[in-house]
């Protein structure tokens, strides 16, 4: 017995081995048979199972064909940019030459809204529903020293579950003088609902920080207007600020979700819908020397180009904005009328610094804080050719609110839909137009301005044959900057609200003929503004036309899009830029405007993979330097660009 015992011992361990290895076969035959279960899922699955869901639940499918609209797509942005001018550096801000891009809001914002172009708002985040794992891959080389990538992963872990993880970052120190742009934007989103489907819920969280180097803008554009040979190496171009920079950090956190009380979907049901967005932002400038040098040898001058300071040297103004929106309602549905809802909304803000300044005898407070309760209703209409939304908020605390916004769109079939908005908005003004501090002296004020009174109509029809689309606003008590001194060397701005109206009309055409294997891509933008001063300064043409060639090359393995893409607005008085604020203010010394921006492309795709070749702005040696971006910031030079989006599906 004791022999046995011995040898039960012995053989013990190679059991248990053999029992693990067992065990390990079992494991790996189960994961072999789950990878091809995904890999047989992954080549069944239609690009329809890929979806991608916006905050309003309208659904569009992931898109890896190559047509004209990605070319116009294929930037930092990641969207169309027409009728945005770009700075001479990615990663820095836009000037506004079409203001339908502009979206109203009731509640107030923190302001510096020329940082905010990169920054990614609620309705910019994304969520998703994929058959199985999915990466998108993007990467473009910027205009020196950095690149660009934007990396998105996104899974389902089970039918009702998906997450995604997401970056975008960027660097590129620019050609010209103290312009680095460094910039990240990280996500992550989740989209769950339960078996029954009784509750849904979409949450997601953004993590940003946009560095901009801040030059200020040349000190003498008759230089680069010159064509001297000695200033095409752009370093060599005096710039105000050699040392300044901006930066605009933010995170947030935003959760909707609803709940159906009724236990089964029916003819009528009743939810409860509750929608929370946190967050907090910080805005900074920072300025070592205060002084800019003008010229060179005996005919240099030193200005101070933002005026007196209570410093002498290291300027360090620091913004900072809080806040939390709850909105919390009861929907009732008909199948056959809609959804009618009633909500509450609680919105918070804090906008501070860290302490009271006082300037001469004026002390400047150092804190905006408030809560604005308001009530509203909104009814959804979705049925056959009909699509239509109707909201109406109105605030009920001490600081007034009010938002009328309809939308209606009739869609004949696949090819021709009408769509009408109108929008009447009482609009509380951004903080920074009401408190700003800096230890510039003229940068310190306290206003108590009026609402701006917002009316706006747009049509949009989508046709087989043309797209086109017009607008009709009125704006009263208009919040705008403006530069306080004559000339272009100082810069000493401050808000300002318009007492009279201003009436804006703008009509937006595109077309595209083909013809066998070439098409000509054209978009036509007039836009008309009546005031009693030049306060809304907008071009009043801007035009884009693109002409370019398709074909499948190397027995179709690859599909080949080639052409050349103009663009050109005509001369107007182009708002400026000021980077203590992040803002554009208006200016009346210099139109800019008037010059063809060509660019040539040749983009091709293989299986899901999207490459890019662009010779942009090729025509700059040869027609004059007299683009610019804003009155004495230039726009870039020819360069060559490069780079690809890649879809994975795992």
């Amino acid at each position: 017995m004791k022999g046995v015992y011995t040898l039960f011992l012995l053989l013990l361990p190679f059991l248990f081995f053999s029992q693990q290895k067992g065990k390990q076969n079992e494991r790996k035959s189960l994961v072999k048979t789950a990878e091809q279960k995904a890999k047989e899922l992954a080549k069944k699955a239609p690009i329809t199972s890929y979806k991608i869901i916006s905050l309003q639940r309208d659904t569009t499918f992931v898109d890896t064909t190559l047509t004209i609209k990605k070319e116009y797509d294929y930037n930092y942005l990641r969207k169309d940019i027409f009728g945005l001018m770009p700075f001479p550096n990615e990663g820095q801000t836009y000037n506004t030459l079409n203001f339908g891009l502009t979206k109203f809001n009731s509640f107030p914002e923190m302001g510096f809204k020329a940082k905010h172009f990169n920054y990614l708002e609620v309705n910019d985040i994304k969520y998703y529903s994929v058959a199985t794992p999915l990466t998108e891959l993007y990467f473009k080389t910027v205009m020196e020293q950095g690149q660009n990538v934007d990396a998105l992963i996104t899974l389902n872990t089970s039918e009702r579950f998906n997450f995604s993880v997401a970056f975008k970052g960027l660097r590129s120190l620019g050609k010209y003088i103290n312009q680095l742009s460094s910039a990240g934007n990280f996500r992550f989103t989740s989209s769950y609902n339960t078996k029954n489907k009784r509750y849904y819920a979409n949450f997601h969280y953004t993590g940003q920080d946009l560095l901009n180097g801040e030059n200020g803008g040349l000190t003498t554009p008759l230089d680069f207007e010159s064509e001297d040979q000695a200033f095409k190496n752009r370093p060599r171009l005096q710039v105000f600020l050699t040392d300044a920079k901006s930066f605009l950090k933010g995170k947030r956190f935003f959760l909707d979700h609803s709940f159906r009380i009724n236990s089964s979907d029916n003819q009528n049901n009743l939810y409860i819908a509750h929608q929370l967005n946190y967050e907090h932002k910080f805005f900074e400038f920072n300025q070592v020397a205060l002084a800019s040098t003008i010229g060179t040898g005996s005919t240099a001058t030193s200005v101070q180009r933002f005026g007196e300071a209570n410093t002498t040297s290291n300027i360090n103004d620091q913004s900072r904005y809080d806040r939390l929106y709850n909105k919390v309602g009861a929907i009732y549905e008909n199948k056959t009328l809609g959804k009618f809802q009633f909500f509450i909304e609680n919105f918070n803000y804090n906008y501070f610094y860290k302490m009271e300044r006082t300037v001469a005898t004026t002390t400047y407070s150092n804190q905006l804080k408030a809560t604005i309760n308001a009530i509203g209703g909104q009814y959804d209409y979705r049925k056959g050719k009909w699509n239509g939304t109707a909201l109406l908020s109105n605030s009920i605390s001490t600081q007034s609110t009010r938002n009328l916004d309809i939308h209606l769109n009739y869609a004949f079939n696949k090819l021709n839909n009408i769509s009408f908005q109108y929008q009447n908005i009482s609009k509380l003004p951004n903080h920074n137009y009401n408190l700003n501090q800096s230890s510039y002296d003229q940068y310190n004020w306290n206003n108590n301005f009026k609402n701006e009174k917002i009316n706006n109509i747009v049509v949009n029809a989508t046709t087989q044959w043309v797209s086109a689309s017009a607008q009709f606003t009125t704006l009263d008590d208009h919040l705008y900057f403006r530069n306080d001194t004559l000339g272009d060397i100082k810069q000493y701005i401050k808000p300002y609200q318009f007492a009279g109206t201003i009436n804006y009309l703008s009509l937006k055409i595109a077309k595209e003929f083909k013809y066998r294997k070439w098409a000509l891509d054209n978009t036509f933008l007039y836009q008309k503004v009546t005031q009693s001063d030049a306060v809304l300064n907008v071009p009043e043409l801007t035009l884009r036309n693109t002409l370019y060639y398709s074909d499948y090359v190397f027995k179709r393995a690859m599909f080949l899009q080639t052409g050349i893409t103009v663009n050109y607005y005509t001369n107007y008085l182009a708002d400026n830029y000021n980077p203590i604020l992040g803002e554009f203010f208006i200016q009346k010394t210099k139109e800019i405007g008037g010059f063809p921006m060509l660019d040539f492309f040749v983009n091709a795709r293989v299986k899901q993979t999207r490459i890019y070749l662009k010779a942009e702005h090729f025509n700059s040696s040869f027609t004059g330097n007299t683009y610019y971006s804003a009155p004495n910031i230039p726009y870039h030079d020819f360069m060559i660009r490069f780079g690809l989006v890649w879809n994975f599906f795992q």
